[in-house]
């Protein structure tokens, strides 16, 4: 009996050992780790490569004047961190990116869930949004000025206008290509138009939306800081202006990068977000 129970305990761990042993020599993982790291490796490479370009061409092909050099931009990039202009300048705008990226993912998702709800709806409102979408946005900041002054609210609502339309148009694809088959199916089985809404429209949008606020993060921080260089005495924008104004080449850049790890922080974010709301769907290979 204890023999049968030791081997039994046997059987219990020899599958684990297994397993982990199928996943250390399975080919495919094994592919997709050299993979991932022979990204990652060509990636810095590539990062590395192109600083060390412009680090020699920098006085030497081209004028440090127009292009700075990367020690020109990390010395500026410690100067604002001296003298206490970084920081303030990045939570100004975070706050204003992150106040119209809400404002307008959350506009775009509901009106594209009603668009995709109520076909009457889409086809009487299709033509003015279509108008709207048509209008240059920077155009808009001097009436947006006039309307609601220079305070957090204007740089808000111009960035909102940037983030609602590419929400709104990936909601609304998601809902319009949810397979029609179900809904007929659900509404057979005494399903209310709610329930169609929250067991199939939504779920079949959700990777759309989740695409559609990938692409609208860049938007956000780009409204920010347009209108900060129009309306603002702070953030990066109103920095950027600064030191081109000032023709502080490396300061410019200094600005520009901090915006780019912004967004990339962003973006990386929302995929975080839409990898743990998408947990059903299969990982991509």
């Amino acid at each position: 009996m204890n023999e049968t129970a030791v081997n039994k305990g046997d059987a219990r761990a020899v599958p684990a050992a297994a397993v982990d042993e199928v996943f250390l020599t399975d080919p495919s993982i094994r592919a997709r780790r050299r993979e991932t790291v022979t990204v990652a490796v060509s990636r810095l490479a590539l990062v590395v490569l192109g600083l060390t370009g412009w680090e020699l061409a920098s006085g030497r092909v081209i004028s440090d004047f127009w292009i700075s050099s990367p020690s020109a931009v990390w010395s500026a990039l410690a100067r604002f961190m001296d003298n206490g202009q970084l920081l303030p300048a990045v939570q100004a705008t975070l706050l204003e990116a992150a106040a119209g990226f809400a404002v307008g993912a959350g506009a775009g998702i509901l009106i594209g869930l009603l668009f995709g709800v109520s076909r009457l709806i889409a086809r009487i409102f299709d033509p003015f949004f279509v108008a709207l979408n048509s209008i240059p946005r920077v155009a808009l900041v001097p009436l947006f000025i006039l309307w609601f002054g220079i305070g957090v609210e204007t740089k808000a609502i111009f960035t909102a206008t940037l983030v609602f339309f590419p929400v709104f148009m990936n909601t609304l694809a998601g809902a319009r290509d949810v397979d029609r088959d179900l809904i007929d199916v659900l509404k057979v089985m005494g399903a209310s138009r709610l329930d169609t809404v929250r067991r199939v429209l939504v779920p079949s949008a959700l990777v759309w939306v989740f695409a559609g606020l990938r692409m609208s993060v860049p938007f956000a921080l780009i409204g920010a800081v347009i209108a900060e260089m129009f309306t603002s005495n702070e953030g990066l924008g109103y920095l950027i202006s600064v030191t081109a104004n000032q023709y502080d080449t490396a300061g410019s850049f200094a600005s520009l990068l901090i915006t780019t790890i912004l967004g990339l922080a962003l973006t990386w974010i929302v995929s975080l977000v839409e990898r743990r709301a998408l947990r059903w769907r299969p990982a991509e290979a």
